[in-house]
């Protein structure tokens, strides 16, 4: 699917909520301008080109300046870069994105599997609160299944756990899950209880719980509200930059690595955050990045773990993440 070029009225592409003429077209129209440069030489060498000679000359010029490797963006190149921020979920290319056969490592699939369970024991539905969350038997029994997780070895105090809570509103994890499984379609609340739509019960009984994989991360990547969980007011959409980061990520596991190359690679993002008395705009936007995306998209998943701690004997620790097998067995970059 091709992606119109945005309009100077039009929210700008790289999801800053402003418009496009007052964020990223500066930068473009610099890029536009030392294409036409570069033309302009080539017309002066070959002052009789026709204008077939000439749209030909462009196309190529064009043509080669995307398709080079961008040191500010870690060797991707423009076409490349412009499939991962703008192409839809299952159009993504230079990634083969798997499910992996064995998803019990990984929390949001494993409370997804209790819930389908919970409801499928009971005609396809089951009560809510009266608050309209999870019962706290399904509860309890998401509680228990953090010990089988690789993030249970930082999650030793389960009053502030995002792994554990006395009911759903207080355990971040399992609502996460419930919402996001609310989002991709599988279940419903209606007349307080939770449904299974009828097309995910045939799925869950003949694939089970995998039949979700997909759905399920496509929508934590283009519906769910990444700034859900969190008391930050701003609005900037890290969705975006998803697999960017990802990629970065998984080749390297260092955070701080990480947010130097966004803030290299997307200068606009760093501009959205004011200067503070406490923080640079790069720190507050690295603070999202460690909460939004690390913590409570890829460590929910069971993709990585990160130690919690970020300061040791009053110093700051450097933050790297470890790595899981699923997230290798789920994502394979081909660059």
């Amino acid at each position: 699917m091709e992606k119109m070029k945005p309009g100077r009225n039009d929210p700008c592409p790289c999801g800053s909520d402003k418009k496009y003429k007052h964020c990223c077209i500066d930068s473009v129209s610099k890029q536009h301008a030392e294409v036409f440069d570069e033309i302009a030489q080539i017309v002066a060498m070959n002052p009789n080109l026709t204008l077939d000679e000439l749209n030909l000359v462009a196309e190529q010029q064009m043509h080669e300046r995307n398709t080079q490797p961008d040191p500010d963006f870690c060797g991707l190149s423009s076409t490349q870069m412009a499939n991962w921020l703008y192409a839809p979920f299952n159009e993504l290319a230079w990634v083969t994105i798997s499910i992996p056969d064995n998803l019990s490592s990984s929390p949001v699939m494993r409370y997804l599997a209790l819930i389908l369970d919970e409801a499928m024991q009971q005609e396809g539905s089951f009560k809510a609160t009266s608050g309209g969350n999870l019962p706290a038997k399904l509860v309890k029994q998401a509680c228990d299944l953090l010990p089988e997780f690789a993030v249970a070895e930082y999650e030793t105090m389960p009053s502030i756990s995002e792994y554990m809570g006395s009911n759903e509103d207080r355990f971040n994890a399992l609502h996460y899950t419930r919402i996001l499984a609310e989002i991709a379609g599988i279940i419903c609340h209606r007349s307080g209880r939770f449904h299974i739509k009828k097309e995910a019960q045939k799925q869950f009984q003949t694939h089970g719980v995998k039949a979700f994989f997909l759905p399920m991360l496509d929508a934590a990547i283009t519906k769910y509200n990444w700034g859900y969980l969190d008391g930050w007011e701003d609005d900037v959409d890290l969705r975006t930059y998803w697999l960017f980061m990802l990629w970065r990520l998984q080749s390297h596991s260092s955070v701080d690595q990480l947010i130097e190359e966004v803030a290299t690679a997307f200068p606009d993002l760093v501009r959205q955050y004011p200067s503070s008395e406490y923080r640079t705009p790069q720190e507050q936007l690295g603070m999202r990045i460690e909460s939004r995306f690390i913590e409570r998209f890829l460590q929910f998943w069971g993709f990585v773990t990160v130690d919690p701690r970020r300061m040791f004997a009053g110093e700051r620790v450097p933050r790297k993440v470890d790595i899981q097998p699923l997230l290798m067995q789920t994502f394979r970059f081909g660059i």
